[in-house]
């Protein structure tokens, strides 16, 4: 039987205010759906600017709960009238002082199934992210959703393979990564690392950045977005590295079974030599 999605992913400039910022995204919600996507994910930190920059206490404003918090609320109205499946990176509070930089996935009919609070925190210049965030602490959670079984990693995450292979022993098909990663140092692993996470864990990876320079700073944000398949090869073209783009592609998830049977890497696993592994 064939399994065939329509995916899409959203890059985009920060607005200039939060307001007009969520508008450009539920066009984009919109627009997705019209060209037949089931399934969208949005940038890192997607209704703000990147505000890990700075340091500033006043960015603690941005954070809302999830997934009672007026954004979610918002956005399962749109993905029950869209018919269409929704990850939301956003900045949750848990509680005051108690915050996290997470990714909401909303069903299709609109329902909230959970979230993914993002493990690994750099503390480097330009990215000052353990003043805004704690460290996740939800596991690696896989979503059951209408299109499949969806896994999500958060930018700085995906230097870290645990994660990846975590996602994909609990039976991830997509995993989206949503980012905010800037020209300079670590441009070079942007497409490296996530296609060798797809082959290395065989499903499908989503890999969405920011573009464009904000007003906190001057990280130069490239887009670049892309969809891999578990060959390690793009499907379709690859974003603007300057422009605001919506890509939609068509993931043929019969290609995940077709791999494993080829490679069968899970069968070959070594658990048992792996303990060193996690040792402090």
């Amino acid at each position: 039987m064939s399994r065939v999605i329509r995916a899409a992913l959203f890059q985009t400039a920060w607005t200039g205010d939060k307001e007009s910022m969520i508008q450009v995204h539920e066009q984009a919600a919109r627009d997705a759906a019209a060209q037949g996507a089931q399934v969208l994910c949005f940038q890192e930190l997607f209704y703000g600017p990147y505000f890990c920059q700075v340091q500033d206490k006043a960015f603690y404003e941005y954070a809302e709960q999830i997934p009672d918090g007026p954004i979610v609320k918002r956005f399962q109205a749109l993905a029950k009238e869209l018919g269409i499946v929704l990850i939301l990176p956003m900045y949750e509070e848990e509680q005051p002082g108690v915050l996290y930089n997470t990714a909401a996935v909303i069903d299709a009919d609109g329902s909230y199934l959970g979230k993914y609070r993002k493990h690994h925190i750099p503390q480097v210049p330009g990215f000052w992210e353990k003043f805004y965030f704690r460290p996740g602490n939800l596991g690696w959670p896989i979503f059951d959703t209408k299109v499949g079984k969806i896994g999500v990693y958060i930018c700085y995450d995906r230097h870290f393979p645990e994660g990846w292979r975590a996602l994909g022993l609990a039976g991830a098909e997509i995993v989206f990564n949503p980012s905010a990663t800037s020209r300079g140092l670590s441009a070079y692993l942007w497409q490296l690392e996530q296609p060798a996470a797809a082959v290395a864990n065989e499903y499908f990876v989503g890999a969405i950045n920011r573009v464009g320079v904000e007003e906190l700073g001057d990280n130069d944000f490239y887009g670049t977005t892309y969809f891999v398949d578990p060959e390690a090869q793009f499907v379709g073209e690859v974003a603007s590295d300057k422009e605001t783009e919506l890509v939609v592609r068509d993931l043929d998830l019969n290609k995940l079974r077709e791999v494993r049977d080829r490679w069968q890497f899970y069968r070959d696993r070594r658990p048992d030599a792996y303990p060193p592994l996690t040792a402090p």
